[in-house]
């Protein structure tokens, strides 16, 4: 998380000024703005609630979201709006009710129930956002969030009225222009030889031909997402409730990213059109003022003493990607007693008592009964495979933690993003003939990160850096969290990156758990090199074929 600098304050989203940056303005006709008029509370605005819709609406707009490769708008427009004739048709009112409006400033604001604000949620639409802002967006855990992909979308093409897709501040120079277009530049001129050379090594087998276009184009944008830069914008779906909007305002307020700032301040806005009760305590001074100075206090009596420690600068430890169980906590046995608790009739340590003299194969043997016959990887034990955490340092690219931070369910802390770590370069592309113009790319983006912090702009130097550089995160989390992570991200439609990361988690935890190891068995072992999507591209195709008879 990022916060404001040393010293100063952080400036009430109401009195923001307006980011520099021009965002992309998508022109629709008459006919199109009537249509949208009811149900987004702008057409123009790169920020946006969703209204009067049935929420199954909503919720398939923002699934559908993430394969789309245009605005959330203009999907309603191509995809849903046929089906909404005449149905909430009525104009916007974004009053809430004297009554409803009464309750909220009598129990949220007089006396402080913050349950209250949970028991209302809006749908925000984000578009044209860095893949910077996206982990800043993303880090509460009480809310539903949805992110444009970089594995089923070419970042190749141009936003409306031109140029590629990056986040812009004139302030950071010609410099920094001129770099991201050659990043976009290299990854848009590599895609078409990637996409060859994998058509070349992944020759179509009985699979049907357009599965296998997908499959190739998806492979390709994998081995070259590296190449983007954490400036590339992004669109991101959010569904939360009042009290969630609330606590992510308050850390928008604090970050010293101008565009944190920008958004923070147009998302409230939005909110203020929708559900203006839940957000009112964020632009009070004495509450959300007093918050977002605690935030911001707190992180700066981090940094300082960081310093203070000598821990601000590397010393020298490796840089490769790598997993390191940090910590455990708990055993087999008293995960075994946890699982047994909600049916006995006795003390947890009493069901601790009882399974320690049991032999370990004994103890295995009960867990595996316990955990039952999963017929599938969401078929998962009890919360008494909570009993048991690990915690886990990992060093890998951008990409694979973009992917891993998103889970919900366990404690997730990330460094900066810095050239420090290094980056990778897929071997694939040795033999696709881009490797040489990879490498090229990755220093030019070094370049201007060092350029960045010289012209004392460290805090949105990150931006220039390209998906490929390493990051250093922790995980933490029990067991449960464990098996749904690792059986997910080890699955074979997912990045080699990500993988590589979900197998080395159940390899260290089979090294001092193997029954909880064992109860995971949904894990795709498999490294050999292969097309990731063919075989969700198939099943896709079956599904859809199906429901069409």
């Amino acid at each position: 998380m990022t916060v404001a600098p040393d010293g100063e304050p952080p400036a009430p989203l109401t009195r923001l000024a307006r980011h520099p940056m021009d965002y992309p303005v998508e022109q629709f006709s008459e006919s199109e703005r009537e249509a949208l008029a009811p149900h987004f509370t702008n057409i123009d605005a790169p920020v946006f609630a969703l209204v009067n819709l049935p929420e199954t609406v909503k919720g398939a707009l923002f699934a559908r979201y993430s394969r789309y490769p245009g605005t959330l708008r203009r999907l309603y427009l191509e995809e849903f709006a046929g089906d909404m004739e005449g149905a909430a048709a009525a104009a916007f009112d974004g009053a809430e009710g004297e009554r409803a409006a009464a309750l909220y400033k009598r129990i949220f604001l007089g006396y402080g129930d913050d349950s209250v604000a949970q028991l209302g949620g809006v749908h925000i639409a984000c578009e044209w956002v860095s893949n910077v802002l996206t982990k800043v967006l993303q880090r509460g855990r009480l809310a539903a969030y949805l992110e444009q992909s970089t594995r089923y979308i070419a970042y190749d093409g141009p936003m409306p009225g031109g140029g590629y897709r990056y986040w812009r501040d004139p302030e950071l120079g010609p410099e920094y222009a001129r770099t991201m277009d050659h990043l976009f530049e290299t990854y848009s001129e590599s895609l078409p030889l990637v996409e060859a050379w994998a058509a070349e090594r992944f020759p179509r087998g009985d699979e049907p031909e357009a599965a296998h276009a997908r499959s190739i184009r998806a492979k390709a944008l994998d081995l070259l997402r590296g190449l983007l830069p954490a400036a590339s914008l992004s669109h991101m779906g959010i569904y939360a409730t009042g009290q969630s909007y609330e606590q992510l305002l308050l850390h928008l307020m604090g970050s010293p990213l101008p565009e944190a700032r920008e958004f923070g301040r147009q998302i409230l806005g939005e909110l203020q059109k929708v559900i203006p009760s839940f957000v009112a305590r964020v632009e009070k001074p004495d509450r959300g003022g007093e918050w977002a100075t605690f935030l911001t206090e707190r992180e700066s009596a981090a940094r300082q003493i960081t310093r203070r420690l000598g821990l601000d600068r590397s010393r020298g430890e490796g840089t490769a990607p790598s997993v390191r169980l940090l910590s455990v906590e708990g055993s087999e046995e008293d995960l075994l007693a946890a699982m047994l608790f909600e049916a006995s009739a006795v003390s947890e340590r009493e069901a601790r008592d009882a399974v320690r003299v049991l032999p370990p194969d004994e103890r295995a043997t009960l867990i595996g009964e316990l955990v039952g016959d999963r017929v599938n990887r969401r078929h998962r034990p009890g919360r008494g495979f909570e009993a048991v955490r690990y915690r886990f340092e990992i060093v890998s690219d951008y990409g694979a933690f973009r992917d891993l931070q998103r889970h919900r369910m366990l404690t997730v802390q990330w460094q900066s993003l810095t050239p420090g770590l290094g980056a990778g370069v897929p071997e694939e592309l040795e033999d696709a003939g881009v490797a040489d113009a990879y490498r090229g790319a990755l220093d030019r983006s070094r370049s201007e990160y060092e350029r960045l912090v010289e012209i004392d702009r460290p805090e949105v130097a990150p931006y220039a850096l390209c998906l490929g550089f390493r990051i250093r995160y922790v995980l933490d989390m029990n067991a449960r969290a464990a098996m749904h992570l690792i059986e997910l991200r080890s699955g074979r439609e997912g990045h080699p990156a990500y993988r590589a990361v979900a197998h080395e988690l159940h390899a260290q935890i089979a090294a001092v758990h193997p029954a909880i190891a064992a109860a995971m068995s949904f894990v795709d072992r498999d490294t050999e090199p292969r097309l990731e999507r063919i075989l969700s591209e198939i099943r896709t195709q079956a599904r859809a074929g199906a429901g069409s008879r």
